[in-house]
């Protein structure tokens, strides 16, 4: 069978790699499924990258925002057109069920309306001068090349949260996804082409984040740059981008509590926990990975909360009736690996802790749904992201213990907590250090028009959708007009001879 070999897309044609190298992308759920091959790319691929960046970057600037919208909303078209297509193709090369990648298809579609109706939105202020017969503004202004970073989890929805903001508010793009999801890119990128998109406005390089990832976030010509993935990574990409005064967004890592109250309901808890920490198989930034329960309910939730688990499906998310596909590599399942035996050291294993042994998963990376219980606050599996089918649960006694708990981790991305009493659900929302709080819902859930993303060592303090995103992609520029005719003095005492 022919290997399909794919290259980058710079300055409006498809190139092959300056290095001539490619790499593989094969099915987690089928190492034996070779989807394609991929280029390999280096900093010269990069450096062709950015020059038709700022190329396209001096065309696009200068075309009127509402017309940058449009051409979003024929993309958020072609998205919904191609929908199943583009969602097969993302659990095929990353393995969540296709219920999510639908799910992943369609944020880029809301975001890409969202993007179309913000090209009218891009407000600045008017404002009235201290002084007579003089005029103040401010307007929104592209920057320029955006660097954009993505990872494997949301393989579509995503780059698109980073791009398609990007791009209505003027600035030219160079998308690397991660070397897991390279066709979903692909699909992407193809569909900006279809709808209309300008030579070198939009670029994608593939290849590894310690060759083209480092080369993208340290070339001098890409002002902007905004990477989601591990928090080692982020700092790394913190320090070059200080050294080098860019603009810098970060979304990183999570460890997510779901906090269950005596009164809560509790059907709806653990269908919510479920869900939070063995959807996308616990590989979300949001993913569930702490459960605390209080004292009243601890067992009865316990005890119904395996039955349920164990009766979790496991297999390749393109056929009906999976709940739970596999994990995106070997590095990964190392990792889950190494946390069982952590786990084991410090807790009590419940279930799960092993490779998947069903017949038709043997050549997948499928392990099993775990949970622990008995985990002690403070402890390893309480505070250290695992990024896995995880599930770490921990026992409080009254509502301030359980938001010590939530809050003594590094981390502070989304938070849960399930009760009836509307005093302490206002109290969460104070008090839970977490950029997300759910009041009766899972840690997971992120809307395409709120902003998303954390405190503490999840982020630096921007954030991905919503309208403080545009913000991010833009600077503001004040203006001022003085028609008096004279010399008018601001920031000087005007005011001795009286206001009149």
């Amino acid at each position: 069978m022919r290997t399909v070999k794919n290259r980058n897309y710079i300055g409006g044609e498809w190139v092959d790699p300056a290095t001539g190298e490619y790499f593989e992308n094969r099915n987690p759920a089928n190492r034996d499924d070779l989807i394609g091959v991929w280029p390999m790319s280096g900093a010269a691929d990069v450096d062709r990258a950015v020059e038709a960046a700022v190329d396209g970057f001096k065309r696009w600037r200068s075309t009127p925002a509402p017309e940058r919208g449009a051409l979003l909303k024929r993309v958020g078209d072609l998205l919904e057109e191609r929908k199943e297509e583009i969602a097969r193709a993302a659990t095929r090369e990353m393995g969540k069920v296709l219920l999510e990648t639908r799910g992943d298809v369609q944020e880029g579609i809301d975001t890409a309306y969202y993007a179309a109706t913000e090209g009218r939105r891009l407000f600045g202020h008017t404002v009235p001068s201290e002084l007579r017969q003089k005029w103040a503004m401010s307007y929104r202004r592209p920057i320029g090349p955006a660097g954009l970073v993505t990872p494997f989890n949301f393989p579509m929805a995503i780059p698109t949260w980073k791009m398609f903001p990007a791009l209505v508010c003027g600035n030219s793009v160079i998308l690397k996804p991660a070397e897991d999801v390279p066709h979903t890119a692909t699909l992407l990128v193809q569909i900006l082409i279809d709808a209309g998109i300008p030579p070198g406005v939009v670029n994608l390089v593939h290849g590894l984040g310690e060759q083209a990832g480092a080369a993208l976030v340290a070339h001098p010509d890409v002002p902007v740059v905004s990477f989601t993935g591990s928090t080692e990574t982020g700092r790394a990409i913190g320090r070059t981008c200080g050294e080098m005064h860019k603009r810098l967004s970060l979304e990183m890592g999570g460890k997510n509590a779901q906090i269950v109250m005596d009164d809560a309901d509790m059907d709806l808890a653990i269908d919510g926990v479920l869900w939070g920490a063995f959807g996308t198989t616990g590989q979300r930034c949001t993913a569930t990975s702490r459960l605390l329960l209080q004292d009243g309910i601890h067992d009865a939730f316990l005890d119904r909360l395996l039955v349920r688990t164990a009766a979790l499906r496991l297999g390749d998310g393109l056929r009906d009736g999976v709940d739970v596909g596999p994990l995106i590599n070997e590095s990964a399942l190392q990792k889950v690996e190494a946390y069982i035996a952590i786990g084991r050291s410090e807790a009590e294993l419940r279930i799960g802790g092993r490779l998947a042994s069903d017949d038709g998963l043997e050549d997948g990376f499928f392990f099993e749904p775990t949970i622990f219980s008995e985990v002690a606050p403070g402890s390893r599996m309480a505070i250290e992201e695992i990024f896995g089918p995880v599930l770490s649960v921990i026992r409080f006694h009254d509502v301030d213990e359980a938001f010590f708990i939530n809050n003594e981790v590094s981390y502070g991305l989304s938070s849960s907590l399930y009760t009836r009493d509307t005093n302490v659900a206002f109290r969460a929302f104070a008090e839970l250090d977490n950029g997300l709080t759910y009041i009766n819902a899972p840690t997971i859930g992120a809307e395409a028009h709120l902003p998303f993303g954390g405190v503490k060592q999840t982020g630096n303090g921007h954030r991905e959708g919503g309208w403080e995103v545009y913000e991010f992609y833009s600077e503001t520029k004040v203006c001022y007009v003085d028609y008096s005719g004279s010399l008018q003095r601001a920031q000087i005492d005007n005011y001795d001879a009286g206001p009149y």
